[in-house]
Parts: structure tokens; sequence; C-alpha cells
């Protein structure tokens, strides 16, 4: 069985649009599906590979916040960051033939042994984040062309 839980989107703006959302983490409360990452975020306006970011968080309505590093980064491509615990979140962007981008999101508990993989998935973790990366995803479509709309007009100017 896989541990990781991904979900795929085609995107019709730029990857560095769409990178420039993902690698601003004050932005990743104006994406989140999950309905857990709050708006108070600690850490450099621009993540980069080692860099760390704290964020304010809600799961079953219980406030608590969560320390992430970036441990993987190609620009404009790749970027993922880990929790405490080791999992991952990551984010991987491909050009379309049409000039978008297929941004790819996955939840990679794999690192884990047995009793926490188990303990993982009795909490439900891989169908709720499934919920929530397909949510985010769909937020970040809209965001991501929204944001490339508003730059194709202000070149125009």
């Amino acid at each position: 069985m896989s541990r990781v839980v991904s979900s795929s989107i085609d995107v019709d703006a730029p990857a560095a649009t769409v990178f420039a959302i993902l690698a601003d983490p004050r932005q990743h409360a104006r994406i989140d599906g999950s309905g857990s990452v709050r708006d108070t975020v600690s850490g450099p306006q621009r993540l980069e590979r080692g860099a760390t970011f704290g964020v304010d968080m809600k799961l079953a309505g219980v406030p608590y916040r969560i320390s992430n590093q970036v441990v993987e980064f190609e620009e404009g491509r790749l970027i993922a960051w880990r929790h405490f615990g080791g999992h991952r979140w990551r984010y991987e962007l491909e050009p379309t033939a049409e000039g978008g981008t297929r941004v790819t999101e996955s939840f990679d508990y794999s690192m884990y042994a047995a009793p926490q993989r188990l303990l993982i998935e009795a909490l439900g973790f891989p169908a709720r984040n499934r919920r929530g990366i397909e949510q985010t995803l769909v937020t970040l479509k809209s965001v991501a062309e929204a944001d490339a709309r508003t730059a194709r007009e202000g070149d125009r100017r």
C-alpha cells in the first residue's frame, strides 16, 4: 500500500506564478483547502531549501502551532517541507503544452515505521489529507489563475 497521498490539477498560469504562491508561507492560508491553516506565520518572506517557518493551525477545533523545514527545493519546479514527525508536504510543478502548469501535491508518510504508519492511518489522516489536497489544488488553481490575469493586465498598461 502506498504511503503517499497525492492529487494533481492543471493550472492556466505559468509555473513561476504558482511557485511564488507556494514559496511564500504567508500565502498558505490563502490556498489551504483543509481549513486547518491559519493566517499567523513566522519565517522568511520566501522559502528556500533549509528555511524554517511556523504556522498557526487548528485541527478538530484545537489550535496549535507547527514548525516546518523546507527539505526539497528546485526553483519553479519543486518545494517540500516536513513537520517534526518527518512526513512531507510536497508540491511538484510541470509545464503543460498549453503554457500552464500541472501541479501535484502530496502528503508523504512513507518514512514511518509500522507503529507510526498504523497510527496515522487509524486516525484517518490519509483520507482527510486527500480531501484537503484536492480542495487546496482547486483553490490554488483559482488563486494562481487570478494572479496570472492580474500580472497580464499590469503588463498591458
